[in-house]
């Protein structure tokens, strides 16, 4: 039972550290398009 417990919630960890890996990313190319933009407007 504990072994369950345990599998899952080293699973639910290693998940959430993906995750924000992939938010940060996300977040990169979001900036990168702003920069874009704004070099092409002015």
């Amino acid at each position: 039972m504990v072994r369950k417990y345990l599998g899952a919630a080293l699973l639910m960890g290693s998940l959430l550290v993906s995750a924000c890996n992939t938010i940060e990313g996300a977040g990169r190319d979001v900036k990168s398009v702003g920069n874009t933009v704004e070099k092409a407007a002015k």
